[in-house]
Order: structure tokens, then C-alpha cells, then sequence
């Protein structure tokens, strides 16, 4: 039994691989705005939050991820 659950989790899965795309707002940019702008790139362009800093000065540096599909040939 316990070696089934070893080998499982062991078992080589291929890791997604992402594309990256680095957003920067400054402090005039009103929460609502970014969410408006996150939102959009969310819904046309398939982009997922990967990581969101707000900074003391008021900046926002996004950082957005989307998986990358590979199309494997058919014949």
C-alpha cells in the first residue's frame, strides 16, 4: 500500500509552462481602474493573476501568467 502512494507521487507529470507579461501602475491608477484592467485582460486574453505588489509609494507592480499551448501534429 504504501508503495503504490510512493510511486504516485513520484510519477512524472509534465509541468504546465506559462507565459509571463509584467504590468506596472502607478500611484494615479485607482483600485477600481486596476480591477477594470485586470478583469479585461482576464476575460480576452486568458491571463491569470500570478502575483500583485502594491509598494509603499503607491506603484503596482502585476505580474500576469497564461498557460502556453503546444498543438502536437495529428499526423
Amino acid at each position: 500500500m504504501e508503495w503504490s502512494v510512493a510511486r504516485s507521487l513520484n510519477s512524472r507529470v509534465p509541468a504546465a509552462e506559462y507565459e509571463f507579461r509584467h504590468i506596472s501602475l502607478p500611484r494615479t491608477t485607482s483600485r477600481n481602474a486596476a480591477r477594470r484592467l485586470l478583469t479585461e485582460q482576464a476575460e480576452h486574453g486568458h491571463w491569470e493573476l500570478a502575483r500583485l505588489r502594491l509598494h509603499p509609494d503607491g506603484t503596482r507592480k502585476i505580474v500576469l501568467r497564461r498557460k502556453i499551448m503546444r498543438v502536437r501534429a495529428t499526423l
